[in-house]
């Protein structure tokens, strides 16, 4: 969604593993707890991407649908907190307390799990299946900050039925 085109891991590719800190619960998690039955969708997100806060609200509603269905969201940020201290730590807790995040939101203080995944800009969607196999890498539609549409999600949610249907 964002200016900075995406290179993103191949179909395929079994989730690099990782274990960061989860901004809201205080605690160290990895993808083997947080994976879901169905599907796993890790995504690289920020507190102050446009593009991110544009779909916000309807991601929130998606991880309610969704992860009733066996498919858990991961949000990770990769940002700098010196470069953008609105995305450290403790402001990443309380922006996903004001958005109403149902899923974790880590911290790759390092970047290096940003760099296994190949993101390159927020958001950044990778679904996995039930096996950890990455199936879709995308946008979550083809809407944009200021334009006439709302965000919908149309791809993403393709990509989870999908998934789901398997």
């Amino acid at each position: 969604m964002a200016a900075t085109p995406s290179t993103m891991i191949p179909l395929g590719t079994i989730a690099p593993a990782f274990s960061l800190p989860d901004t809201q619960s205080g605690k160290t998690v990895n993808i083997s707890d947080l994976r879901g039955s169905k599907g796993t969708l890790v995504m690289f997100i920020c507190n102050h991407c446009p593009y991110v806060l544009h779909l916000n609200k309807v991601l929130v509603q998606m991880a309610h649908e969704y992860q009733k269905q066996g498919v858990n969201f991961i949000a990770i940020s990769a940002n700098d907190a010196i470069k953008y201290p609105q995305d450290g730590p403790e402001q990443m807790k309380a922006h996903a307390i004001k958005e109403g995040y149902p899923f974790p939101y880590l911290y790759d203080e390092s970047q290096a799990v940003a760099k296994a995944y190949d993101a390159t800009c927020t958001p950044d969607f990778f679904l996995f299946d039930e096996e950890l196999r990455c199936v879709y890498r995308g946008q979550f539609d083809d809407t944009r900050p200021n334009s006439p549409t709302p965000a919908h999600g149309k791809d993403l949610k393709n990509a989870i039925e999908a998934v789901i249907q398997q």
